[in-house]
């Protein structure tokens, strides 16, 4: 089996993609923004000797560099395999970086990493040293006394078992590595923290926890604390029971601040139920009153006291106590289904009553522990501790601590009492700490909305997200002639913008930063109804929408609810929506069943049974909609697909379904489904198993409305598929989005080009195309939004058969001030035209520029490689050809500042080989 495996590796090796082969290497990206919202930061690591310079680690967007506090970054990680980060150290005395790859961060969209890489040239090169079966990485600690010396805390997989975890160190660089702490195959390190007064003392937090796709466990008999007295090399269990600190199933995860070799704070998500509270006199009805209310003792409730309690729970104003109990005594519904209606499959995952955050302090190395607070750290955690665990101490001050959850808290009393840190410009979630020893009051903090500075221990914050690092889960354009670009990002709304957005600072002068916000949460799903731009549906996860108008300010909420006496509907994170192409009118939603709204979201009709496997038991939704997909051929032809596999097709707007997926891989999430806009018959569809550890592609068509299936996977390289897009002028051209990488396809799927410069290896989860503009637009999760011209491409069957072929060439307005500067301090203004075309084998080409009666104005010699080909051409002529042609023709041209003589109005036309394309000066 081991010479099978090395012989496919071999094999993918020998057919995968070169991405410097690609016909499409040379058609650039450029990005767009936005930058102001940012992302997730997972850690900071900062120069102690000169502290306005730092790296930072953004979870799916790299590690960045600023050497000014952060008033501008430069990315360093793009040229590695991957840009997914769970924790960096750096040793600072001989610029030594090291990164530790996938989240640590066990969220929905936490990606898997490749292992641990090192750079010694800072960040222009990358080596992997290792622990690649790792995918998930906690911590990393260099030895200050040894640098080649380095401890890694190892999370793991996160959604199946495996034995690369624990804390592994190296003595040797990275050459080789030991596991010196392992517990067991579902229990890893999130946490490592060294004593600043002994490199020897080091603390670790285990982790166990369990996700799937429809559950997640976070806690287990695994967490705990242990300790090493010899710089990692073995390790000591310290949270017993004796210890004081907890132990048992309840044990979340931990994070750890040592302040020197016996003081060491903990803090704790604490996932133990809290002692129920005592019952106060209660006013009115209760949710959980239903649960016991026999039929008799219901219909005896006061209509008064019934409808008080709809009212308050947003029931629809169709349910009334008379039609309720009218409802009841027919056997329609039960009484307890009055209560069952406000509890959907997030509720226990929201409303579990955890005790949720705590810290513990040791002042005798870990020996002992004492929870430092009386009182429960509400708004803290809730139940949700999985998300966050960061803590910090001020080694100049033991009692000086910090710790990080949805909101930032300090403590000035050792933990005893603990204020907030909230101020505008701080976003919450907060996962990365760095506190100035030397400087009260000297904070920098990483959290999901980017990196914030305060000097004044949290009284007032700057922001400092330049690096466009959002994290988008879909996108969407307008039809407007300048067109906008909408998307949904991770626990930062939904913004829109525009497309010609460029990155600058002017925005501070003008109080109008270009993209705007429309609403808050975890971003979704956008879609632009195409008779009026400024009605927009959007809203955040678990299928809570909005209808709004950007231009009135007007908004309909949308949050289809079941009828009363049935299930709840189940919405994925990403609910789906999609405006029918037939009628813009007509929405559609999907939860475990697809809804359709024929009147804008005010009303909707469920159009299908459960299209799903029906959920599984879990505190997460599952058996839910991914995809809705109407083909542009006949209303009412819909596909969709869902997060367990399931893809369904109805041909009469509901009235039947049929299951298509039986002969796909069973079992897997559904990311895309799209019927083709050429074929009536043609569908496509793609899988991602990465909830499921599978790291495989998955990519297929159907010509006959998913009957039988063909695999187009070809030379794609191994990776999640998000999406597939079909071009929207050429049959042929596929673009695929994976989890590292775009592709685009010239073929219809028989083999695939890599489509990737100035696209770092970033997660690329949605791609739409404005046609009028012929711009593909690109929604990454870690580095924002890019936009290519594709026009080239969606032209591919004219380079068939030919040496040479030039694209349109855009026009361009003439200008008096080329070659000009308003002042000598100001940039001399140098136009630009981009000539685009295509050569069938590489090599060296002239490219002539004639006049419109054929005379050679201007020739240059260029190296061209095979596929399309992009000469940037400045508008200039040289002197001689202006006294021996210009001036014969009595037009005038003067020499610019810049030393050349451009071009004057008129009509020209660009020569490369025996292909010819006219431009106009107007």
């Amino acid at each position: 089996m081991k010479k099978l495996t090395i012989l496919f590796s071999l094999l993918f090796i020998s057919f995968g993609i070169n991405a410097q082969e690609s016909l499409v290497k040379n058609v650039a990206f450029t990005n767009i923004g936005p930058t102001v919202m940012s992302g997730r930061v997972v850690d900071i690591d900062v120069n102690p000797e000169k502290t306005t310079e730092f790296y930072v680690g953004y979870a799916s967007g790299g590690v960045w560099y600023t050497n000014n506090n952060g008033a501008s970054f430069a990315p360093i990680m793009d040229s590695a395999e991957t840009i997914n980060v769970g924790d960096i150290a750096v040793d600072w005395k001989n610029g030594t970086i090291w990164v530790g790859t996938g989240e640590s961060n066990s969220s929905r969209s936490s990606y898997a990493g490749i292992g641990v890489l090192k750079s010694t040239d800072k960040g222009k090169t990358w080596t992997n040293t290792g622990l690649k079966d790792s995918q998930h990485i906690g911590r990393i600690i260099i030895n200050k006394n040894n640098p080649n010396e380095v401890v890694v805390g190892v999370v793991g997989h996160l959604y199946t078992p495996n034995k690369e975890r624990g804390i592994y160190k190296t003595s040797d660089g990275g050459k080789t590595w030991n596991n010196t702490l392992f517990i067991n195959e579902n229990t890893g390190v999130i946490d490592v923290s060294v004593s600043p007064t002994d490199s020897n003392v080091l603390f670790a937090a285990t982790w166990e926890r369990d996700r799937k796709a429809w559950n997640f466990t976070g806690d287990g008999e695994g967490s705990a604390i242990y300790k090493s007295e010899n710089a990692g090399s073995t390790w000591v269990k310290i949270s017993t029971k004796k210890s004081g600190f907890p132990v048992g199933d309840g044990v979340g995860r931990i994070g750890l601040a040592t302040f020197d070799n016996n003081v060491v704070y903990a803090l704790l998500d604490n996932q133990n139920m809290r002692p129920a509270k005592k019952k106060k006199s209660q006013v009115g009805l209760k949710k959980d009153d239903f649960k016991h209310f026999s039929k008799n003792e219901f219909l005896k409730l006061d209509k008064k006291d019934l409808n008080e309690y709809l009212k308050e729970n947003r029931f629809p104003k169709k349910y009334s106590a008379k039609n309720v109990k009218e409802l009841v005594e027919k056997g329609k519904i039960e009484p307890i289904d009055l209560a069952k209606y406000l509890e959907d499959a997030n509720y226990i995952l929201l409303n579990s009553e955890v005790i949720g955050a705590e810290v513990y302090k040791s002042e005798d190395g870990g020996k002992t522990w004492k929870k430092t607070h009386k009182d429960y750290l509400d708004d803290v955690y809730s139940s949700y501790g999985y998300y966050f665990g960061i803590m910090a101490v001020n080694t100049s001050n033991q009692n000086k601590i910090y710790i990080g959850g949805v909101p930032l808290l300090k403590s000035d009393d050792g933990g005893k009492t603990f204020s907030s840190m909230w101020r505008e410009n701080v976003h919450a979630d907060h996962q990365a700490l760095w506190i100035n020893p030397n400087l009260e009051g000297h904070v920098i903090n990483g959290n999901d909305g980017g990196v914030n500075i305060t000097y004044d221990d949290g009284e007032n914050w700057y922001k400092n997200n330049s690096p466009a690092v959002g994290q988008f889960y879909a996108i969407n354009v307008d039809n407007k002639k300048t067109y906008n670009v909408y998307g949904g990002l991770q626990d930062n709304g939904v913004w829109y913008g525009p497309s010609t957005y460029k990155a600058s600072k002017n925005w501070n002068s003008t109080g109008e930063y270009p993209y705007k916000s429309l609403g808050g949460g975890d971003g979704m799903q956008v879609q632009i109804d195409s008779r009026d731009n400024n009605v927009v549906y959007s809203g955040s996860q678990f299928g809570y929408y909005f209808r709004t108008n950007t231009e009135t300010g007007d908004y309909l909420s949308i949050h289809p609810t079941h009828e009363l006496g049935d299930s709840p509907y189940r919405y994925n994170w990403q609910a789906p929506i999609l405006l029918s192409p037939h009628n813009q009118d007509i929405l559609y939603i999907g939860a475990n069943k697809l809804l359709r709204s024929m009147d804008q979201g005010e009303n909707f009709d469920v159009i299908s049974e459960d299209l799903t496997t029906g959920g599984k038991k879990g505190n997460v939704p599952y058996g839910t909609l991914t995809t809705i997909s109407e083909s542009p051929f006949k209303f009412g032809f819909i596909y969709v697909g869902s997060d367990d596999g399931f893809v369904n097709v109805t041909e009469n707007g509901g009235n039947s379904w049929t299951r298509i997926s039986d002969n796909l891989p069973q079992g897997l999430w559904v990311s895309r489904v799209i019927a083709s806009k050429f074929e009536e018959n043609r569908v496509y569809v793609t899988l991602n198993g990465y909830r499921n550890d599978d790291f495989k592609t998955y990519v297929y068509v159907s010509e006959d409305k998913g009957k039988t299936w063909k695999s187009i996977v070809s030379n794609i390289s191994d990776s999640p598929v998000n999406v597939i897009k079909e071009d929207a002028e050429n049959e042929n051209v596929l673009y695929v989005g994976t989890d590292n990488a775009l592709y685009v396809s010239l073929n219809r799927g028989e083999s695939w080009e890599q489509f990737s410069k100035n696209l770092p290896p970033v997660a690329v989860h949605d791609v739409v195309i404005q046609n009028e503009a012929k711009d593909l637009v690109v929604g990454t999760h870690g580095r924002s939004i890019y936009k290519a011209n594709i026009s080239g491409i969606q032209q591919f069957e004219k380079t068939k058969g030919k040496d040479v072929v030039i694209f349109n060439v855009k026009s361009m307005r003439h200008s008096s001030r080329w070659g000009k500067s308003w002042s000598k301090w100001m940039p001399l203004n140098e136009p630009e035209i981009s000539i685009p075309y295509f050569v069938n084998a590489s090599g060296n080409y002239t490219v002539e520029i004639l006049a419109e009666d054929g005379t050679k104005l201007n020739g240059f010699k260029v190296e061209a490689s095979k596929g399309y080909n992009y000469f940037v051409y400045d508008v200039s002529t040289s002197e001689k050809v202006v006294k021996n042609y210009f001036t014969k023709k009595k037009i005038k041209v003067e020499k610019a500042q810049t030393e050349k003589y451009y071009l004057p109005k008129g009509k020209y036309t660009v020569k490369i080989g025996e292909a010819t394309s006219a431009f106009e000066l107007k």
